[in-house]
């Protein structure tokens, strides 16, 4: 047997050691980072007395998932308040359960992650959502205890900011995997995502992404609706050179996967989120809190 060259031994100790130190970096160190992006997204006929409108979008805490512990949620309170937002979204999936138990246990308890959360300020209020492993384990549980510490939960609901004699509508959605199609929303979120008699315009609050083409495929939208934020992709988790996301929880594939995608008229911001889901690692995708600025294109 021909003896390897010291080139290729070269070569392939050195890839199994870039290996090595990549799986290192992604499990113990990207997803203790906690990174602030900033982002501005242009609306058109955004309404200009909210010009310059902040918005803390903070998704998939997964509390008790891999460094998603009491300091971590601290922290996330503390980095939040001193950006001073506008208002605050909380885009679901809270909890992270045990896997291969039944039923799954929760890796952090919620009324612990809601005191982590606790203490989130913003001059027009905190509100959020519920996501697909919150119903997984039970949506009125969590619902209990982010209203127990003072966050309003908008399910088919939705809150009013005014501000200069003019309104702007925050609508909760419910999490995709109760939406199969348009006839799953209530009378009352139709009743704000079709043509209005001009109320202001609307922000959807939603879990995943995937609720987009459901709502602007589904009837003429109205013009009132003008940005969704979600969550729920985790961006992939892991983001590769070359390859990008290799996998996306969403029907779309990558479409929808991170950041700011226009369809049909709506802008759509999608962060990566705190924690981990299924592989508890992170590699170039790190938790982040997104500071939104919406301007008026």
């Amino acid at each position: 047997m021909k003896k390897p060259s010291n080139k290729f031994v070269l070569v392939f100790t050195g890839t199994v050691v870039a290996i090595f130190l990549c799986l290192a970096y992604s499990y113990y160190i990207e997803p203790r980072r906690l990174v602030i992006n900033r982002s501005e997204l242009r609306v058109k006929n955004w309404n200009p007395a909210f010009d310059g409108l902040k918005i803390a979008m903070i998704g998939d805490i997964h509390g008790g998932s891999n460094a998603v512990d009491n300091a971590k949620l601290n922290e996330i309170v503390q980095r939040t308040n001193a950006e001073e937002p506008d208002f605050i979204v909380l885009l679901g999936d809270y909890v992270s359960q045990t896997a291969n138990q039944k039923p799954p246990n929760l890796k952090m308890p919620m009324s612990e992650i809601a005191d982590g959360l606790s203490g989130l300020k913003a001059r027009y209020g905190v509100y959020a959502v519920l996501g697909n492993h919150d119903g997984r384990y039970c949506d009125d549980c969590v619902r209990t205890e982010l209203t127990r510490v003072g966050y309003q939960v908008l399910e088919n609901d939705v809150a009013m900011i005014e501000k200069d004699g003019y309104r702007l509508r925050i609508i909760g959605l419910p999490d995709h995997l109760k939406i199969a199609g348009w006839s799953d929303f209530s009378n009352n979120a139709k009743q704000k995502l079709v043509p209005t008699d001009g109320l202001g315009d609307v922000i959807a609050l939603e879990h995943s992404p995937d609720v987009l083409p459901v709502i602007t495929g589904s009837l003429s939208i109205s013009p009132d609706l003008k940005v969704i934020l979600a969550a729920h992709t985790h961006g992939g988790q892991v983001w590769l050179p070359i390859f990008g996301t290799p996998i996306i929880p969403s029907s779309y594939g990558q479409k929808y996967s991170y950041g700011h995608i226009r369809e049909n008229n709506v802008d759509m911001f999608v962060t990566s989120g705190i924690g981990t889901s299924i592989l508890p690692i992170r590699f170039m995708m790190p938790p982040e809190i997104v500071m939104l600025t919406i301007k008026t294109e």
